[in-house]
Order: C-alpha cells, then sequence, then structure tokens
C-alpha cells in the first residue's frame, strides 16, 4: 500500500489524531501529481510544436514542397497555414493556462474543475490536429488537380481514352482510404502520448470525488 492509499483509508476511517491532516495530505498529493501532469502535456505539446516546426523548416527545399511552390496557390496556402499555427499558439496559451491555474488552485473543488478543463483541451487539441490535416489533406489534392502540370497530363489522358469518371473514384477512393489510415496513426500517436497524461488526471479526479464526499 502506497503513502497515498494509507492517508485516504487512516482519513476515511476517522482516526481521532489529525484527521484534517489526513485530508490535506491527500489533497496535496493529489494536487502535485495534477499539477506535474499538467505541466508535461505543456512540455509535450511544445516539444511537438518545435519538432513539426523544424521539420517543415528543413524540407521546405524538398522535391514534394518545391511542386506545391509550383502551383502558385500562396493566396490559399499561406492563410491556411497562419491559421493553423495561430490555432496552434491558442492551444499552447490554454494549455499554460491550465497549468498555472492548477499550479495556485488551493481547494478540491476548484482543482477537480480545472482537471475537466484540461482534460477537455487536450481532446479539443487532438480532434484539432486530426481534423487540420484532414481538411489540409483535401486541399492539397484540390491544388494538384488543378495545377499540378503532371497531374494535368493524366486526367487528360484519361478524358481522351473515356476513363476519366473511373479515374476520379479511384482516385477519390484511395485519397479516402489514405485519409483514414493516417487520421488513424495521428490519433493512436496523440492517444500514447497523451492519452496516458489523461489517465493519470482522470484517476486524480476520481480520487478527489471520494475524499470531497
Amino acid at each position: 500500500m502506497d503513502e497515498l492509499e494509507r492517508l485516504k483509508k487512516d482519513w476515511k476511517a476517522g482516526e481521532k489524531s489529525l484527521p484534517r491532516l489526513s485530508y490535506n495530505e491527500i489533497y496535496k498529493m493529489l494536487w502535485k501529481k495534477s499539477s506535474s501532469v499538467v505541466k508535461w502535456i505543456f512540455i509535450i505539446s511544445i516539444i511537438e510544436f518545435v519538432f513539426w516546426t523544424a521539420l517543415s523548416f528543413l524540407l521546405k527545399d524538398s522535391g514534394n514542397m518545391q511542386r506545391i511552390k509550383s502551383y502558385n496557390a500562396n493566396d490559399i496556402i499561406i492563410p491556411f497555414a497562419i491559421a493553423g499555427y495561430l490555432i496552434l499558439f491558442y492551444f499552447l496559451y490554454k494549455f499554460f493556462v491550465n497549468y498555472k491555474k492548477i499550479s495556485v488552485t488551493d481547494n478540491a473543488r476548484l482543482l477537480m474543475e480545472n482537471i475537466l478543463r484540461t482534460r477537455t483541451t487536450v481532446k479539443q487539441y487532438v480532434w484539432f490536429n486530426i481534423i487540420y490535416f484532414i481538411i489540409m489533406a483535401i486541399v492539397m489534392v484540390i491544388l494538384q488537380l488543378n495545377y499540378d502540370e503532371k497531374m494535368l497530363g493524366i486526367i487528360q489522358e484519361k478524358e481522351l481514352e473515356g476513363n476519366l469518371i473511373y479515374f476520379y473514384i479511384s482516385f477519390i477512393g484511395t485519397l479516402i482510404i489514405l485519409i483514414i489510415i493516417i487520421s488513424g496513426l495521428i490519433w493512436l500517436f496523440y492517444k500514447l502520448i497523451y492519452g496516458f497524461l489523461l489517465r493519470r488526471l482522470k484517476g486524480n479526479y476520481n480520487e478527489l470525488k471520494q475524499i470531497e464526499v
């Protein structure tokens, strides 16, 4: 039995000696654990942001990026990228605010509310990344179909052959399958990284509910 479980047992048993201290000890341990989890959520989100930003910078001269630049669609790509970064900065700010709130929380009820708020923010962040990827993939495909010289050549060839409808059906079907697979991998990635931390927060929340009864 760890220290937290021992303290909980002693407090629930209503020991004569220092019952209030037992409650405070339990709350203090849960508060520290929750604050540490939220801090790691904030740190991991920053590391993730820096990693993807650095990766995009390193790949800016790759063949795919050069092909995208050849589309001359900056009026679409740049606003889309700026919107993505602004929303990511918003989530980083929210993670920081959640950490600051939990770090100064002085009662169990507020701590429970902040834990729920943090869990909601993380889930919204994960869904944003998945939805952003799906929208980005669709936008890139539309640009490719309209501006990529190689793709335009294939479309023209299929049109002459009378197979244009079949080409679009197979192309869109393949695209949907790839989007589903990659979205699933993204979800799994975040499930592994943030899922463990969210489960710890949920456990802390359940512990707080017990001592508040």
